[in-house]
């Protein structure tokens, strides 16, 4: 094939030479140079019919007439520029969604953890809850006393402060087992790892391991920071060496800056609970499965050991059955919904492409009855249908690889991009989505099965075609056959499209309404400042101390109305619960208890501050420290559950094992309920502490104003640096803040995923409807211009012309609308308050479809209205 030009040029030589030898020979026999010549012609026969025949000796005829097939293709496509455009950005749009969701699946689900061995590694949970904490007494019963694991590593996150000689700043680590990186077949990119041979006990291994992208980013890659001494929380750490570039830690969405030892968590939180079995803090624990051994075999190993621990450590009510799941998603806690809510998108996306080529088919099919004198006429010569589908399934299949290659370098720009993203700043998320070569194999095939799909609608068409009734005829459409294919498939496209764009307006609709619902807080005009005292190195009674005097100074700054304290915000992603009994309950044991309610620390002011409104009885005072009697005030659901009744609440007491070591806690006043983990979640209850009463080094300060937010800022950080320079902290509006909050992350995402899906739904639609009412209007000119031409009315022409598509449109929006609100019912998981019922949402899914209708109409009725009867009569 690459010389096929010179074997061309030598066979015409080797055929004239044969030629003009003959005629030579018929010259010596006494003929004359004409007939001579016209002998030696006759005698060698048919020249083109001996080069083809020639040709297919040497050549894979098929490759010949694949290539004369898509030259051909191409030809066809470039005199049909707007038709070639549509089909390109119709597929492109279809595979290039498909693309980004198989992306997306293969990196949350089919290979979260890039890890040797990935296959084989197993995250522990704990109880009927399904919990991934343990105690690092747990832990340690665990990993020694087990059979079926390779090693057991156990890891946790937390934020720290890092000095390295500059201003300090916050960063997010993890806590990891000495033998984290061992038992995971690590290698590191440069220094060295800790190891367990490391770990001698309480605070014996001040070493950290950098990632690599906090060491490109804050290092500049320096090879020269093995060695160094940073300091963590104002303590001294030496940095051992650099995580590989391509390992971010063992959740997959949260990559941590660095690494360090467990063993020196005391430097981290400010105490030594290492020896406390019933302080539930490591994340997750995990480990490699040894070579033979079954999941279910393991489960069984670790159940006796927990059935032992139970036995041995009464006091401990901590449930040790255990179950296995995959890692990467934090188990069964976010993997189920991260997996429903990927399959959901995977079905939509899949319902684009399928859009796609219901609409390619159709402008396929009304293509091929454009084409139809052509293709009568070929036919009529002598050319085979086979001969003729195999052209139109070139054209299916170039238009098809065009679109799919523009769809997939969108989707590798835009899986790009969101690989950049980090959605919310405040902590370490990330959205690893970068193409891998799974990523253009899948493209690639979409591709192939897009072509085949759409290329094959009219393929019936063909085979029916009568060439002699349509060349009599002169065109296909004087026939008048009816196309019910086409339309059932404009039909089903509409349907698609009105699915998506009810999901997408169900998302976004529910989105605004968490945006205004009852807090329990007010966020508008308020500042935060969010910090950790431990990351300045201070612990016991440091703390409150310190925690005061940020108070005082920031209830100094003019224009600040009120100053509060929490240790955490609601809807941030913490849940800290404990166990609450009834006053006349002795037995303090976990299936005593009256409940499990949410519990936070705050000060006195903070209500106020936050907006919080009092129902009965009384805030705190700084008279409520560590020497005055145990109290604590509670929302309604607390006084309901705990108590039977809200009122009558405040002056009433229950027990805790956890904040007054059994003794009494008096109830001094009752606040209204309030959202605190998620928007979608029912009324929860919640208690709250004095701050004096139950220290925390974590601080979240309020200050509410009605001043300018960026002057009182300004004058917030100079208190603070004044207060001590090396206290790394954050400042924000708490609206701003709640937007980016983890509360609010899945609805957001939901609605901008939904909605752009059901934007590419909608523009599918307007192309589908348009192709099906201007070909309707392309071949009925001649009776619209006769319509006309007897005194029809403009709204009689428009019905005539458009009247078809309209109703069909109207029809596949019914059944798209019925199908989205079925639907729909999966995102109220997801997105607070989303229902399909929502009189706004049934209204805007019929105005979204009547714009559809509209806009795909606009310029074929405009063709229709302006038909002059007269030239059109002329020149028929």
């Amino acid at each position: 094939m690459t010389r096929r030009n010179r074997f061309l040029k030598d066979l015409d030589r080797d055929i004239q030479d044969h030629i003009e030898r003959e005629t030579q020979d018929n010259i010596e026999r006494g003929m004359s140079p004409e007939d001579a010549r016209t002998a030696a012609l006759r005698a060698f026969g048919n020249v083109a019919r001996i080069k083809e025949e020639t040709r297919e000796v040497w050549t894979v005829m098929w490759i010949e007439r694949l290539k004369q097939d898509v030259s051909f293709a191409f030809r066809v496509l470039r005199k049909s520029p707007g038709f070639t455009i549509v089909a390109i950005l119709t597929l492109a749009l279809g595979i290039g969604a498909n693309a980004v969701v198989l992306s997306v699946m293969n990196s949350f689900l089919l290979h979260p953890l890039n890890v040797p061995q990935e296959d084989s590694l197993y995250q522990i949970e704990r109880g009927k809850d399904k919990a991934g904490t343990f105690s690092y007494p747990d832990y340690l019963d665990l990993r020694d006393r087990n059979s079926s694991f390779e090693d057991l590593v156990a890891y946790d996150i937390d934020q720290v402060g890092l000095d390295t000689g500059d201003n300090p700043t916050r960063a997010w680590i993890d806590v990891v087992s000495g033998n984290y990186f061992d038992a995971l077949k690590i290698q590191p990119h440069l220094g060295r790892f800790f190891h367990a041979s490391d770990e001698h006990g309480a605070g014996s291994a001040p070493y950290i391991v950098l990632g690599y992208a906090y060491w490109h980013s804050h290092f500049h890659d320096d090879p020269g920071v093995v060695g160094r001494t940073v300091r963590v929380n104002k303590h001294p750490f030496t940095i051992l060496g650099v995580a590989p570039p391509d390992f971010h830690g063992t959740l997959i969405f949260a990559y941590p800056d660095f690494y360090l030892p467990m063993v020196n968590r005391e430097h981290v939180v400010g105490v030594n609970d290492l020896d406390q079995r019933n302080k539930k803090w490591i994340f997750m624990v995990m480990g490699h499965l040894k070579a033979g051994i079954a999941p279910a075999q393991a489960i069984a190993d670790l159940n006796a050991i927990g059935a032992d621990l139970e036995k041995t450590y009464p006091n401990d009510e901590s449930q040790m059955t255990f179950a296995f799941a995959r890692p990467g998603l934090y188990g069964d806690l976010l993997g189920p919904p991260v997996q429903a809510f990927l399959i959901g998108l995977s079905v939509l996306a899949a319902l684009i492409l399928l859009a796609a080529c219901a609409n390619l088919g159709s402008l396929f099919a009304a293509r091929a009855a454009d084409r139809s004198l052509e293709v009568a006429l070929r036919l009529a010569l002598g050319a085979g249908r086979r001969r003729i589908l195999r052209q139109l399934f070139t054209e299916a299949m170039l238009l098809s690889l065009i679109g799919g290659v523009v769809g997939i370098l969108c989707s590798v720009a835009l899986l790009r991009g969101l690989s950049a993203w980090q959605p919310l700043p405040r902590w370490p998320i990330h959205v690893p989505v970068n193409p891998d070569a799974k990523v253009y194999a899948a493209g690639l095939l979409l591709s192939i099965a897009s072509g085949f799909l759409f290329g094959a609608v009219p393929v019936r068409q063909v085979l029916r075609t009568d060439p002699y009734e349509i060349v009599k005829a002169g065109t296909i459409g004087r026939t008048r056959r009816r196309t019910p294919a086409r339309e059932l498939l404009l039909v089903a496209q509409i349907a698609i499209c009105g699915v998506l764009v009810t999901s997408s307006m169900v998302a976004v609709r529910g989105l605004l309404r968490s945006l205004h619902t009852e807090f329990g807080f007010e966020p508008q005009n308020a500042l935060l400042i969010g910090t950790d005292l431990a990351m300045a190195g201070y612990s016991g009674e440091k703390v409150p101390a310190m925690q005061k005097r940020v108070i005082d100074a920031m209830a100094a700054i003019p224009g600040a109305q009120s100053v509060g304290l929490i240790n955490e915000l609601p809807l941030w992603g913490g849940r800290l619960s404990s166990y609450v009994f009834t006053d006349e309950t002795t037995d303090l044991r976990a299936a005593n208890a009256a409940g499990n309610p949410l519990f936070y620390r705050v000060s006195p002011d903070y209500f106020r501050a936050a907006g919080t409104a009092i129902l009965s009885g009384r805030t705190f005072t700084w008279h409520d420290d560590k020497d005055a009697p145990r109290v604590a005030v509670v929302n309604q659901e607390f006084a309901r559950r705990i108590f039977g009744s809200v009122t009558g609440a405040t002056d009433r007491y229950f027990k805790s094992r956890d904040f007054s070591a059994g003794k009494r806690i008096q109830v001094v006043g009752v606040v209204e309920d309030g959202k605190y983990v998620s928007l979608s979640e029912d009324p929860q209850p919640a208690m709250f502490f004095p701050s004096l009463q139950a220290l925390s080094s974590a601080t979240r300060v309020v200050v509410r104003t009605n001043e300018n937010p960026q002057q009182i800022a300004v004058a917030m950080r100079g208190a603070l640096r004044d207060l001590d320079p090396g206290l790394p902290f954050e400042i924000e509006a708490w609206n701003k803040e709640l937007e980016s909050s983890t509360a609010l992350f899945a609805p957001r995402m939901a609605a901008v995923s939904l909605g752009v899906l059901g934007l590419i739904g909608a523009i599918l639609s307007i192309t589908g409807v348009f192709g099906m009412a201007a070909y309707t209007v392309s071949k009925r000119m001649r009776e619209l211009g006769i319509r006309m031409a007897l005194g029809a009315q403009r709204r009689q022409v428009l019905q005539a012309a458009v009247g078809r598509s309209l109703r069909l449109l109207a029809f596949g929006s019914a059944a798209g609308l019925f199908l989205g609100i079925l639907a729909s019912r999966v995102l109220a998981a997801i997105v607070y308050q989303a229902t399909p019922r929502d009189p706004f949402v049934l209204s805007g899914v019929v105005f979204a479809m009547a714009l559809v209708g509209l806009l795909a109409t606009w310029i074929p009725a405009q063709r229709a209205l302006s038909i002059e009867p007269l030239e059109l009569l002329r020149e028929e």
